[in-house]
């Protein structure tokens, strides 16, 4: 994928497939895109333009990666939140420590509810709960909060 800088317009983003198609989205600045398919015998020549609103493009992009389909993401909820799975590497900078030196609840708004370990699942650990790589570990909390903590998680 190439992206080319459309001043006064916003981004385009182009992707040639495996099978030749070239694809383009131009990012609009006022959140709209614009999705445009170009013919394989002659890629210079649009067989289809659509202009999509902000929201339609993330109906689209719903579509195109559903997040229910993510295999590490449990739940959503009507209320902006989040169940995910998130695996603590052994490599990790956690791995050894108790779960209140992440400060996780304190930095990022999610929850560490439930870790699964070969001797099954411990609900509801303590700040005092040390952490094993290769724990699974239930966070809960708004998307931006469980992506942060897998990034904090994920730290080595």
């Amino acid at each position: 994928m190439s992206s080319t800088p459309l001043p006064g317009i916003g981004v385009r983003y182009d992707l040639t497939t495996r099978e030749r198609q070239r694809l383009s989205v131009i990012a609009h600045r006022d959140g709209g895109r614009t999705l445009s398919a170009y013919r394989k015998e002659d890629p210079d020549a649009c067989a289809l333009s659509t202009r999509l609103t902000a929201e339609e493009a993330e109906s689209l992009v719903d579509a195109l990666m559903p997040t229910h389909h993510s295999p590490n993401l449990l739940s959503t909820t009507e209320l902006g939140l989040v169940a995910e799975r998130i695996e603590l590497a052994s490599a990790s900078h956690w791995n050894g420590r108790v779960l209140g030196e992440t400060r996780m609840r304190t930095d990022t708004g999610a929850s560490i509810v439930a870790v699964l370990r070969r001797s099954g699942a411990i609900p509801s650990p303590t700040p005092d709960f040390r952490l094993a790589g290769g724990d699974i570990l239930i966070v809960i909390g708004t998307r931006e909060g469980v992506e942060t903590a897998a990034a904090i998680l994920g730290r080595e």
